[in-house]
């Protein structure tokens, strides 16, 4: 083998740190957008926010200035004889605000804070607990219970290990007391009494049963309800006939029945539930306006970015010490920045009118006007690479007059129409509910009808993909939902 020198010319892709930055802008979310550009105005001097309040307020000292006349302090000392009071060129109100003192009134207008948090399920229970004439052994017991109860307010142990607890926790205090499996259920019944009722219940029947006999005598159809409970295994399965077989009640007793049990609360606990609300803030906003649909970028989160004037021109053509290049290096970066950022936004309003075109059926009509859309069909049409586009949808939520939506909620497959076209995944599920929620609860459809009826719909799915799309939009099968009374 020979080795040789020589020259050679060839292509390549490189990534530069500005489209390194630019790409890295594109996928991100509006808060995490915010977050990225305090960061840089926290680390470079020369990029700085716009307010606008700030500029109002500029723009009202310039006009009070102008309106005020102007007056010279020499004129006024040259004069004979002093005024009582000089003229000002401002205000005491300008400045200083009048706020009323705790002296000024006999009454101190004091501010109360109104912010409270709600009290978790454990120390609700607690609260109630330590109100009861309990013994010290006995209110062990209870926070042994309390201690053990799921978010839905269940036990979530057996009454062996509540006696194993309390045992332990006896042992750890030097009391030599043996704790019996009835004294843990006599506690557990009361507090199975307090409030919610039926907190501390071992299962969904004894919870509906602690609630039904915690009833009024006087409440209709309760003996009933709890003769029901008593069979909750066929009232679960929903298999009526033998329900009213065993039970000996008519059809009108055993729907009363049902009805009243229909007003308890299976999960007493599930209130208590502190589950912080997901607030997602849109992107882009799309609106109907003459018949057409306007897409405009969300302008409350629209960030407004510039260089700072004053550090700019602190930096000289021809200096080239250390703190000019420093502020030179800063307002490349500045200026880098705010074209990302830029750039991102015109991405995402040309990727998000692109899918409003393509689904103005689902705008005007529902999910059922879905139409199927893939990455590579909006790629194609905006120019650019199927992984910008994906880029682009994450995290990117779009405000309709239907609702608020993530841009990947618009994506969805396609099948195949009895008339040659495509139909979008997203429209038949729309479709599959809707028949269900207008079906004869005595005689609801199946998969194989449900399949027919799209059939003649123009849509062409087998009756496993019926399935599929049933059980992803948590409908239960047809023998779940029949009922007979």
């Amino acid at each position: 083998m020979k080795l040789s020198v020589g020259l050679k010319v060839a292509n390549s892709l490189s990534l530069t740190p500005q489209l390194q930055q630019a790409i890295r802008l594109l996928q991100l979310s509006s808060l995490e957008l915010e977050q990225e550009i305090q960061i840089q105005l926290d680390s470079n001097p020369l990029l700085e926010k716009v307010e606008d309040e700030n500029n109002e307020n500029l723009e009202s000292l310039e006009n009070l200035k102008q309106e005020q006349p102007e007056y010279e302090l020499s004129e006024s000392l040259n004069a004979d004889h002093l005024p009582d009071e000089l003229a000002v060129d401002t205000n005491w109100d300008d400045i200083y605000t009048h706020q009323s003192t705790a002296m000024e009134r006999p009454e101190f207008d004091d501010r109360e804070d109104n912010r409270y948090a709600n009290a978790s399920l454990k120390e609700h229970m607690l609260a109630q607990i330590n109100l009861l004439h309990f013994s010290p052994v006995d209110k062990l017991i209870a926070y042994c219970i309390i201690d053990a109860l799921d978010e839905k307010g269940f036990l979530d142990a057996s009454l062996d290990e509540i006696v194993s607890s309390v045992q332990h926790l006896l042992q750890q205090m030097d009391y030599e007391i043996e704790v019996e499996e009835d004294e843990v259920i006599v506690v557990l019944k009361h507090i199975q009494r307090l409030e919610p009722t039926g907190i501390g219940a071992r299962n969904l029947a004894e919870c509906l049963f602690v609630q039904v006999d915690a009833l009024p005598n006087t409440t209709l159809f309760k003996k009933e309800a709890s003769l029901l409970l008593t069979h909750y295994e066929l009232l679960l399965s929903n298999d009526l006939n033998k329900l009213i077989k065993q039970t000996g009640l008519d059809a009108e007793q055993l729907k009363s029945a049902v009805d009243l049990l229909k007003t308890l609360k299976p999960y007493p606990g599930a209130e208590f539930d502190q589950k912080e609300s997901d607030y997602q803030i849109p992107d882009v906003v799309v609106s109907k306006k003459n018949d057409h649909w306007h897409v405009q970028l969300n302008p409350d989160i629209l960030p407004k970015l510039r260089i700072n004037p004053f550090y700019s021109g602190m930096i000289k053509r021809a200096d080239q010490s250390d703190d000019n290049q420093y502020l030179r290096n800063q307002m490349l970066e500045a200026k880098n920045f705010i074209k990302s950022v830029d750039e991102r936004h015109k991405t995402l309003l040309k990727v998000t009118t692109c899918i409003v075109q393509h689904q103005r059926d689902f705008l005007e009509l529902g999910a059922e006007g879905m139409k199927p859309l893939v990455l590579r069909d909006v790629a194609d049409e905006v120019e650019l690479h199927e992984s910008t586009v994906s880029r682009v949808t994450t995290n990117k939520f779009l405000l309709t007059p239907r609702g608020l939506f993530e841009l990947k909620y618009f994506f969805s497959s396609h099948v195949g129409t009895t008339s040659g076209g495509e139909a979008s995944s997203t429209a038949i599920r729309a479709k599959i509910k809707k028949l269900v929620a207008d079906e004869n609860p005595r005689k609801p459809l199946s998969d194989n009808k449900i399949a027919d009826l799209l059939k003649e719909d123009g849509v062409d799915v087998a009756r496993r993909t019926v399935a599929k799309y049933r059980e992803s939009l948590h409908i239960p099968s047809s023998s779940d939902r029949k009922v007979l009374i």
